[in-house]
């Protein structure tokens, strides 16, 4: 066996012959590792593909077409954002930041499917970052120990694909891939040659026996999945596992899913028995305290894929000691935030050019509705004219540059949501005659563009207060 010496990048997998401060694919600084590849003939490197899937040609048309049957895996949050459940080879990716849940999640998924779609089966789960104590005292708090569910400890896939054969499990679980190494590859555990290989090993086991495959998978310190974004391409299905800012709650968001939609998110409540479901998502933001009038504070209803969610905004404007006033939003982007302060602006005649303006999204989920943006606004002005925004109070529809409102979709139900959490005024643009006669504990306001909304605010406050706001 031959070798060679190149220099590999650990973001994108760009090769050079010599060492190199920034790589040229991806511009990222000091990422060129050193590693040793084998050097291999052409008849060699014919017999190790990637997959050995069918190469004949066949008519697009006479392809056919498989039904896919959703395999449930018995966690509701996990199932609703996988798109209805698992499918039968597919390869799944989880990543997420260390101490997030990951593993917790793979256990209590294994126990899940042990003891439902799986019972008849056996399950494979391999740890190579714990030892097999560790992984089993886990497994008893979380009371996740099924008989069905073997555990096995290696790091070396050669080993674990044996395993593989001789168990045939229904479901496969590898925490981490980052761990895993091959030695018939070169390359140390977690380089960007091992990770691809072994990947492409595991996926063309699974998908010849049609066992679903769970890998786990670190992220840098930006938040990027660590590896070669090959691993990404490689996989059906990739979830993003974060926290919400107070660190109780914890998102499951897909990034990719060749199976179903990639809008749907799943909330769990982290407690010490592990993570449980949470089915009412509107609860993020409904704990927090509404009987009380507050200064720039405006609830919205949005969307995460089919379901609706309970927003609180947060806007604070206060006058600016800088030579440029700060911009700062949280969990909403700031170009979007940035062209609805300009219409504020010319439209209801906010001075912001000393102020600084602060807002963000309560609950830690960033959403990208547009329904948000009256909410955003009605904040924006609330704080600005120091206008107290009732907490019955809703606001909910797009906002243009040119200061007009629109309907977003899915009105009704956002307002059915609205009423069923006790909100009893809702500012919507242009609600009709069915919507208002719909809706008997829920009054809709028309607010046709910002200068409207700010006529409206300014009916909430006291009388003894708009002679302040008029100046």
């Amino acid at each position: 066996m031959k070798l060679r010496t190149i220099y590999r990048c650990q973001e994108c997998g760009q090769s050079s012959a010599k060492w190199l401060g920034q790589c040229p694919s991806c511009n990222g600084w000091n990422t060129l590792v050193e590693e040793a590849e084998e050097v291999l003939s052409k008849a060699a490197g014919k017999s190790r593909g990637l997959t050995e899937f069918s190469s004949d040609p066949v008519k697009l048309s006479q392809a056919g077409a498989e039904n896919h049957s959703a395999i449930v895996t018995g966690i509701a949050e996990l199932d609703r954002a996988l798109g209805g459940g698992l499918i039968a080879g597919q390869v799944l990716l989880l990543a997420g930041p260390p101490g997030i849940g990951k593993s917790t999640l793979m256990l209590e998924t294994a126990k899940a499917l042990a003891s439902g779609a799986f019972r008849d089966g056996e399950l494979l789960y391999v740890t190579g970052e714990e030892s097999l104590s560790q992984v089993g005292s886990r497994a008893a708090r979380l009371g996740a120990a099924a008989d069905n569910v073997y555990l096995m400890a290696e790091t070396n896939l050669a080993k674990v694909l044996e395993a593989f054969n001789k168990i045939k499990p229904a479901a496969l679980i590898i925490d981490s891939i980052q761990t895993m190494y091959h030695p018939d590859f070169v390359g140390a555990p977690g380089s960007v040659g091992q990770i691809r290989e072994c990947a492409s090993e595991l996926l063309k086991t699974v998908k010849a026996k049609g066992a679903p495959l769970f890998l786990l998978g670190h992220v840098t310190k930006e938040g990027t999945l660590a590896g070669p974004k090959v691993l990404e391409h490689i996989v059906d299905t990739v979830l993003y596992f974060d926290a919400e800012k107070n660190n109780v709650y914890r998102i499951l968001r897909p990034h990719k899913n060749r199976f179903g939609a990639i809008d749907e998110i799943g909330i769990f409540e982290m407690s010490e028995k592990g993570l449980k479901s949470v089915s009412d998502a509107s609860a993020l933001a409904a704990e927090t305290n509404r009987e009380r009038s507050l200064a720039g504070r405006a609830f919205s209803v949005a969307f995460e894929g089919t379901r609706p969610l309970l927003a609180e905004v947060q806007a604070l404007v206060s006058r600016s000691y800088y030579p440029f006033p700060r911009r700062t939003v949280t969990g909403m982007d700031l170009n979007r935030a940035q062209v609805l302060m300009a219409a504020a602006e010319k439209n209801v005649g906010l001075r912001l050019d000393n102020m600084d303006v602060f807002a963000s999204f309560q609950g830690g989920i960033r959403i990208k509705d547009t329904a948000l943006d009256l909410a955003f606004c009605a904040a924006l002005i609330s704080s600005a004219r120091d206008i107290e925004l009732p907490g019955d109070c809703l606001f909910v529809g797009e906002v243009g540059i040119l200061a007009q409102t629109a309907n977003p979709g899915f009105m009704a139900r956002r307002l059915a949501e609205a009423e069923r959490l006790g909100f009893k005024k809702a500012f919507i643009p242009k609600p009709s005659a069915k919507e208002s006669a719909k809706f008997k504990n829920l009054r809709l306001f028309p607010v046709e563009d910002l200068g409207g909304l700010h006529s409206e605010l300014a009916k909430l406050v006291p009388v003894v207060k708009k002679a302040e706001v008029k100046k």
